[in-house]
């Protein structure tokens, strides 16, 4: 069996009103230094909460995620850290447009893959 630590990433279009909707899911399995993330933003009900949005804008900070998880050398310099660092700075608070709920703890099998397309179906 292994630990995982997940996080829900949410587009909080305007911060003052606290409404948000969830867009991602980013996993961390330290056992199997996996860090990995899964992006589906529903731009109908983005937009609802907030017509004017730059869409564009929240998907280019969403891809960042992804890019980070991913270790990608178009990730910045996050993306060089260690696994560990970089899901702990991914899932940190911060009052911006894009945030993640509080860290979740879960146990499986080591199939990291399925688990986050178990938890994006559960949540995204």
């Amino acid at each position: 069996m292994h630990s995982f630590d997940y996080g829900v990433i949410r587009v909080v279009p305007r911060v003052e009103r606290q409404e948000f909707i969830n867009a991602g899911i980013v996993v961390l399995c330290p056992q199997q230094q996996y860090l990995a993330a899964r992006i589906r933003l529903d731009e109908g009900r983005l937009k609802a909460l907030w017509p004017d949005v730059d869409v564009e804008v929240v998907r280019k900070h969403l891809g960042a995620i992804e890019r980070i998880c991913a270790g990608a050398e178009d990730g910045g310099p996050i993306a060089r850290l260690s696994v560990r660092e970089r899901f702990h700075w991914l899932v940190a608070a911060r009052s911006t447009i894009i945030q993640c709920s509080p860290v979740h703890t879960g146990v499986c099998d080591g199939a990291m893959d399925a688990v986050v397309e178990r938890l994006a179906g559960q949540f995204l």
